[in-house]
């Protein structure tokens, strides 16, 4: 196996295996919240390092999950699962609607638009304060299991499915798509890619992934509030995204498995205080000087090689191909000499 696949694999494992390891409950909730935003980071990966669509707003998708399960659940009475199947197929509405209304914007002006659209949902939760609960937002939702560790494989479980299922995507030819229309849209066009079908679909996975985070976050913590919808939170998973690598989408999963615990391990010092963000901001921008295509991508380079003939990945230490044979570590020739 691979070195990053052995990686992979003993990550899954760890994930798996943790309630047995450390079954103390602040451990566990905050591996809980990880998974939530590992997968809602995924999500975010899809839509702006593939397709090149870099969502400012991406805590709406995020929001409209987490507050329309909470209200069908409160203000319905409807079961905590189908609330969150429910709320993840709003948020997927809600992804299709903003995409056609950006499908016109680039660069820029679709990140400033995608930003504006979180604000006017708050906006309109605020104007109706006793069905959203206005700034305090909504409490008392069931949690999906009764135990802090079904919680937990809750979690975990769908932070799996999600990921694997938008690495799957990322990897068939849809993602190729996705890459053609990022790196030149009009190219893609003329190539017969019907360009705004592609686009509204990764909008819609994209908000469906998202959708299913913010509803389990909800369950999890037993309400939804604005913090769902923040601007901090947006710009939250586009940290998450650079930090760990874009168009990888294991990059930015493992930028939060690294810098939520961090953060939350550094919180729980009375002497560091507010230093946290600061400790937090230094870590980034090391990261984003000393690794500028992001630590996952850095990490990649240096236990694999990629073969020059044949493109397949090997490990670093390996001198030769393992499917073709090829010299993986051509030396260069000194400066004037020539074969003879």
């Amino acid at each position: 196996m691979l070195p990053s696949r052995t990686l992979a694999a003993a990550w899954v494992a760890s994930v798996v295996l943790l309630p047995l390891v450390l079954p103390d409950p602040y451990v566990l909730r905050v591996a809980a919240m990880t998974c939530i935003f590992a997968a809602f980071a995924a999500s975010w990966d899809l839509l702006a390092g593939y397709a090149g669509q870099v969502n400012f707003g991406h805590a709406l998708f995020f929001g409209a999950g987490a507050y329309s399960s909470a209200l069908l659940s409160l203000r319905l009475g409807l079961s905590s699962w189908i609330a969150v199947c429910i709320g993840a197929l709003i948020a997927t509405a809600t992804g299709l609607c903003v995409g056609y209304l950006c499908l016109r914007l680039r660069g820029s002006y679709l990140s400033l638009a995608t930003l504006a659209f979180p604000l006017i949902l708050i906006g309109a939760l605020f104007a109706f304060p006793d069905f959203s609960g206005g700034e305090l937002g909504v409490t008392g939702l069931q949690p999906l299991a009764t135990s802090r560790i079904g919680n937990y494989y809750i979690a975990a479980a769908a932070m799996l499915a999600l990921v694997f299922g938008i690495w799957a995507f990322a990897d068939s030819r849809f993602g190729l798509i996705l890459h053609a229309i990022r790196d030149d849209e009009l190219a893609a066009r003329a190539s017969g890619i019907d360009t705004t079908r592609y686009k509204l679909a990764v909008f819609g996975i994209s908000a469906a992934a998202a959708g299913i985070t913010g509803a389990l976050y909800a369950h999890f913590m037993r309400g939804a509030g604005p913090s769902t919808l923040e601007t901090a939170l947006s710009f939250q998973v586009v940290i998450w995204g650079v930090f760990g690598g874009l168009a990888t989408i294991y990059g930015p999963v493992t930028a939060v498995f690294v810098l939520y615990p961090l953060t939350e391990w550094l919180g729980s010092f009375s002497a560091f205080g507010e230093l946290r963000l600061l400790i937090f901001a230094i870590v980034v921008l090391l990261v984003l000087l000393f690794m500028p295509r992001g630590l996952t991508p850095w990490v990649r380079d240096r236990i694999e090689t990629r073969c020059p003939r044949c493109k397949q990945q090997n490990p670093a230490w390996h001198r030769s191909c393992r499917v073709c044979g090829a010299p993986l570590h051509v030396q260069a020739r000194a400066p004037g000499h020539s074969p003879r």
